[in-house]
């Protein structure tokens, strides 16, 4: 899933008559002030990243006037938030607020929903999970019938609930209708405005807005510019920019590659590839214990071709320093499992010819099972690996295999500590 800016999220808002406040997006602290300028009211200044907790990090601030504003962007420009560094900045007018609400859409999986729900609270502007651990009675919700959508008698009855004044209704039933009809336009799976704020002119305003599309639906929406469909609160790195190039038009199976550390010269860190993601898991749980450390997460599911996994084995080879790689199938797969052998087979000829003593543990179980053994084994016998694989009878027993990687690592370590003091 990808989250749209704020700014983006907001533009879509308000083409469905939703209102927000003006502003727009500057890249430098004298676009923040000529933005100022032009607003000619007090403003705030909101870091322009797909981060949460921006406020309690400092990337929300607030400027009285144009230098104010000039000097705040600064700040923030300048500023990491949560480690990474802010590159625009969104200026708006600040509002005059007198209450604050929360409006929200998710889809519930639940095999007992299916559905979209609307959520709707008289207390905004702090996280609904919040809000609902602490005063459920301030929270209403709507499990919304595809077919017919939210129309303003709904969104009455979930304020109604709640005791909102009456006079408030019409506006709220207009705002929440617009809110779903966005939601279904733009095939999102989250939408939130929070806060919904109530101006002290009485006007219901979205101050801020989350927004996020379900990622097969990327491709069916160019107006909205996605490039990397993923719901990440982080930049997305140039080896991942590179993975979803492999996944963007191929639908034959999954290949997902997310870097989780970007600095791995140091050494400890394993590259992690899984095969199904649940059982996946186990593997990297495995792993952690024996105090290892995970550079990166990939999953190649779904009976994938074996020029996808070979492309996603490369860039998980890619990564500088790692000392191993653990292929973690930790299920009894369905999908033909000789594709995920021929294509490990040619990214570890193309990577690890040089690397004598790489650690490679694998275990693959599923259809042609036997096969994907042999065509491993036989692939890699002249290479200087060190190679290990196994079948389903290890599918329980991950804690074997991640000791056996920790061994090969030290055994790799040792070798390569060897080989520098034969050339001191």
């Amino acid at each position: 899933m990808v989250r749209l800016t704020e700014h983006k999220g907001k533009k879509i808002l308000r083409s469905m008559g939703i209102s927000t406040p003006i502003g727009d997006v500057a890249r430098s602290p004298m676009e923040a002030r000529k933005i100022s300028e032009s607003l000619g009211k007090p403003v705030v200044v909101k870091a322009h990243a797909s981060l949460s907790g921006r406020f309690k990090a400092g990337g929300v601030m607030f400027a009285e006037t144009p230098e104010e504003a000039e000097k705040v962007a600064s700040q923030i420009l300048s500023s990491r938030i949560k480690g990474f560094p802010i590159h625009e900045v969104l200026v708006e007018e600040k509002a005059d607020v007198e209450k604050e609400y929360y409006a929200g859409l998710i889809i519930n999986d639940s095999w007992k929903v299916r559905s979209p729900v609307m959520i709707f609270s008289v207390e905004g502007g702090v996280s609904i999970e919040e809000t609902a651990k602490r005063s459920p009675e301030k929270v209403s919700t709507l499990t919304v019938d595809v077919l017919k959508g939210v129309n303003k008698y709904d969104a009455y009855n979930l304020a109604l609930r709640l005791n909102v004044p009456s006079h408030l209704l019409p506006q709220l039933g207009e705002t929440l209708n617009a809110m779903y009809r966005a939601f279904r336009l733009c095939e999102a799976r989250i939408l939130e405005i929070n806060p919904l704020a109530l101006t002290k002119g009485l006007k219901l305003v979205a101050l801020d807005c989350k927004m996020v599309i379900d990622d097969s639906a990327a491709p069916r929406h160019p107006e909205l510019g996605i490039q990397f469909p993923r719901d990440s609160e982080t930049p997305p790195t140039q080896l991942e920019k590179i993975a979803w190039k492999i996944e963007e038009r191929d639908y034959r199976g999954t290949s997902y590659f997310a870097q989780l550390v970007q600095e791995t010269e140091e050494g400890g860190h394993v590259g992690f590839h899984g095969i199904g993601g649940g059982g996946a898991m186990l593997g990297m749980d495995a792993l952690h214990r024996c105090g290892l450390k995970i550079a990166n997460y990939a999953d190649t599911s779904g009976n994938p071709t074996a020029a996808k996994v070979y492309r996603i084995a490369k860039i998980i080879l890619t990564q500088p320093g790692i000392e191993g790689y653990f292929l973690s199938g930790a299920v009894i797969a369905s999908q033909e499992q000789w594709h995920h052998a021929h294509g490990l087979v040619k990214a570890f000829r193309e990577m690890l010819v040089e690397k004598p003593g790489f650690p490679i543990v694998a275990l693959i179980a599923g259809n042609k099972e036997k096969e994907a053994h042999e065509i491993l084994r036989e692939g890699t016998n002249d290479l200087p690996v060190k190679l290990e694989v196994y079948g389903r009878e290890y599918v329980y027993n991950l804690d074997h295999l991640a000791l056996r990687m920790k061994r090969l690592i030290e055994e790799y370590r040792a070798m390569k500590t060897d080989e520098r003091e034969k050339h001191v």
